[in-house]
């Protein structure tokens, strides 16, 4: 049964919408905060245009999603503060040796733990150690920038990491069914197979061997002489242990742990521990972040109020092509995170993406899980940080190059990831 929308109230809600694009547009062009911006322009709408109390429109902030943003980063702030994380770092590192094939794989491993671990950026902490040892072993930079860059994305959609909570955050708080192991899975995966591509074309396994043997020098040679873990260090490896087990294990038992809770928990025990840590990660909370996706999901909150999504599901549904519109939704979010900011283009397009679920013509865990991955894999462009800050700590020479071939591969996954993945997750539950 169609529901009849007045033509006042249609005009209403493509206003909303316009509204609501005018403020990313903005937020890009001025380069200020998106979030601050948003959260101001979803009172002004949702009071104005939709008829809301201020009351009910502040009542859509996500208060879940926060909890889960805040404790993540205090967790993992006290594990950075207390020199942990550098520590797991270099013991990695000790352990490759002179196997510089191995090197781009290790890379990967180690930024996807680092981004597993609440903030996605933090993984990059190992771009200044990874960019210059590719030097040093005659590897091609581009090899091991994208091995750093595809690391990113995988551990970034941990059930412990920013993309993650946000996207599963997100789609539950639309009735949308996503097990956050389910779409880590999907992350590391095509990741994965982003990094044999990237072997292949910049490199090839042989080369690397070959080349490595003849700089088997340049391998840490110090590894013997570090001291041991401290007391605070240990007690962050076995927490972090403990919160890996505990949110694995109550996925896998149904019982949808709040991780934010659990962080937490742990932080708390660790700030006893350790109090000056404790003090230090205050300061890294990411509250930008909360910010940022706090403004986006009240505006849609607000949107979806007024009818705004399910207008726009309406206009997908006419197409009479579920997957083409669900195409479309992951090719613009992969294209607008190639240049904005990909936590921004979750919490919008998430929530928008409810109307083609609704349908029953496509599935939602795989259509989230497609505009997720997709709206990261293109990060390595040059125009987003990950991407800027891969060419920042390449060697001098090597940065024209790296500009243009990031460019190359990130504009490139703006249609080949949704295409892929669309038609690996999305298209066979629509047949």
């Amino acid at each position: 049964m169609e529901v009849c929308v007045s033509p006042d109230l249609m005009l209403l809600q493509v206003i909303a919408i316009l509204i609501f694009v005018a403020v990313f547009a903005i937020a890009t062009l001025r380069k200020v905060h998106l979030g601050i911006l948003m959260f101001p322009a979803a009172c002004g709408v949702g009071v104005w245009l939709a008829g809301m109390s201020l009351r009910d429109v502040v009542g859509g902030f996500p208060v879940s999603i926060m909890v889960l943003l805040a404790g993540v980063t205090y967790l993992f702030g006290i594990a950075h503060a207390n020199g942990t994380i550098d520590r797991l770092i270099e013991a990695v590192l000790a352990r490759v040796g002179d196997r510089a094939v191995i090197l781009p794989v290790v890379f990967f491993a180690l930024t996807a733990a680092v981004s597993a671990m609440g903030s996605p950026l933090a993984g990059l902490v190992v771009a200044p150690i990874g960019m210059p040892l590719a030097k040093k072993y005659g590897m091609d930079p581009m090899l091991m920038a994208l091995a750093i860059g595809s690391g990113f994305s995988a551990g970034a959609f941990a059930p412990t990491s920013l993309f993650g909570i946000v996207s599963y955050g997100t789609a539950h708080q639309a009735n949308i069914e996503l097990n956050p192991l389910t779409l880590f899975a999907v992350a590391v995966v095509a990741n994965l197979v982003l990094l044999i591509a990237a072997y292949l074309i910049f490199g090839g396994f042989g080369r690397i061997g070959r080349r490595g043997a003849s700089s088997a020098s340049v391998a840490p040679a110090e590894a013997g002489s570090r001291a041991p873990l401290g007391r605070n260090q240990i007690a962050t490896i076995v927490c972090l242990i403990g919160l890996v087990v505990a949110v694995i294990a109550g996925s896998l038992a149904g019982l949808d742990p709040d991780i934010g809770v659990l962080c937490f928990g742990f932080g708390a025990a660790l700030t006893l521990i350790d109090p000056a840590s404790g003090r230090t990660a205050v300061s890294r909370i990411d509250w930008s972040t909360v910010l940022l996706v706090g403004g986006i999901i009240t505006f849609v909150g607000v949107l979806q109020r007024m009818g705004s999504v399910e207008l726009l599901g309406e206009a997908a549904r006419n197409a009479g092509v579920p997957l083409l519109a669900a195409l479309v939704v992951c090719m613009v979010g992969a294209l607008v995170s190639a240049f904005a900011s990909t936590t921004g283009i979750l919490a919008a397009l998430v929530p928008l993406a409810l109307p083609l679920v609704a349908s029953g013509d496509v599935a939602g865990w795989a259509l989230i899980s497609a505009l997720a991955v997709c709206s990261s894999i293109v990060d390595v462009s040059p125009f987003s940080t990950v991407g800027a800050a891969l060419i920042a700590t390449a060697a001098e020479e090597d940065r024209p190059r790296m500009t243009s071939l990031l460019t190359r591969w990130g504009l490139s996954l703006v249609v080949l990831g949704p295409v892929v993945l669309v038609g690996i997750l999305v298209l066979p539950g629509s047949l």
